[in-house]
């Protein structure tokens, strides 16, 4: 009897996907796709390069600044030992 409803209630289950699936219509079709053009792909492109550019410009400002401090720490250690 379990087998009975099992199979039962998954026929149910498949037919009712079956309903929902045949009455979903399909999208409208276009002919083509709108194609953005050259020069707006790359503007967006370079704002992007430059987004990203920018703040790695100024960490390897930073960097440069934290070398030549560790630098002048290590010659003033060297100038105190004996």
């Amino acid at each position: 009897m379990k087998r009975y409803r099992y199979y039962l209630s998954l026929l149910g289950a498949v037919l009712m996907w079956g309903l929902v699936g045949c009455g979903q219509q399909e999208a409208p079709k276009t002919s083509t796709p709108a194609v953005p053009s050259k020069s707006a792909t790359d503007s967006a492109g370079q704002a992007i390069v430059d987004s990203v550019k920018t703040p790695l410009d100024k960490s390897r400002a930073v960097e440069g600044t934290l070398e030549k401090a560790a630098e002048k720490t290590a010659d003033q250690i060297k100038d105190a030992t004996p």
